[in-house]
């Protein structure tokens, strides 16, 4: 069945206080034939949390990617239009993707630690992008990641243990530390909780909440509690169309279009 395109306002705005860090216009990915996104038009606040929701298979996971390129690693990936981060296309010619993901770190739905120690997982950054002159700014980098990720209580005496001794919600704690590092300016999340277990996903609720005082935070979640937990504005995917996008609170109470409100209320999803 075909979808009628789903009217978007020219500019999708964001909280009066946040400017956009990123945004996306007339956004399209083709995989080979198949499209699985149609004219996204989307912005990203700065230092809020923006949730991606809707079914599985809407695009949200899709559209994701596109913020670091990483369907660049797929052959048939194709994208179009435009996506910005601080007004300065991410698809130009002249950008050095290792420093896009760089700046737009990554969480992935399953923890996928290093294999290698605690220590390394979170050094492995810094060094390769060469952000630590000596080894003391080195250690200094993994205690202040792990801190942040709300982990280094934990693992200050085992740091040089393997990575994947740690627990599952651990795990996703040192994959946050790893990516922030690097010191990025936005960190993409596709699902991180849900290969978690319920305790385990309220620390990295808590720590999403924690990081958005000092970065640009995307989550995708098919959870509409966390969506309404953890973020500020939320954008409703279906079909590969954005539904629509507002402030959390608005589209959860009082959303504007029908697909929404079934999603929400559990009529389809």
């Amino acid at each position: 069945m075909n979808m009628v395109p789903q009217p978007q306002p020219a500019e999708s705005p964001v909280a009066a206080d946040r400017k956009p860090k990123m945004r996306g216009r007339n956004v399209r990915v083709f995989y080979g034939e198949k499209q699985a996104l149609f004219d996204v038009n989307l912005d990203i606040g700065e230092r809020q949390v923006t949730a991606l929701i809707g079914p599985s298979g809407c695009g949200k996971s899709t559209f994701l990617r596109c913020l670091n390129r990483m369907n660049d690693t797929i052959d048939i990936a194709r994208v179009t239009g435009e996506i910005t981060l601080d007004g300065e296309d991410v698809y130009d010619s002249s950008i050095d993707v290792v420093e896009l993901r760089a700046r737009v770190g990554m969480v992935f739905q399953k923890p996928n630690p290093f294999p290698k120690s605690i220590y390394e997982n979170v050094a492995y950054g810094p060094r390769i992008h060469g952000l630590a002159k000596d080894r003391p700014a080195l250690d200094a980098m993994v205690e202040g990641s792990l801190r942040k990720a709300g982990l280094w209580d934990e693992v200050k005496d085992r740091l040089s243990d393997s990575g994947a001794g740690l627990s599952g919600g651990q795990q996703q704690r040192l994959c946050i530390a790893r990516a922030i590092a690097v010191s990025p300016e936005v960190i993409l999340m596709d699902e991180p909780c849900s290969a978690l277990d319920p305790i385990a996903t309220a620390r990295i609720e808590e720590l999403i909440d924690e990081l958005s005082q000092n970065y640009t935070i995307v989550i995708v979640t098919h959870s509409m509690q966390q969506a309404a937990r953890v973020s500020q504005r939320t954008a409703m995917f279906h079909l590969g169309y954005l539904v629509e996008e507002g402030e959390t609170g608005e589209m959860f109470t009082n959303p504007r279009e029908k697909k929404t409100q079934d999603y929400i209320t559990g009529r389809f999803g």
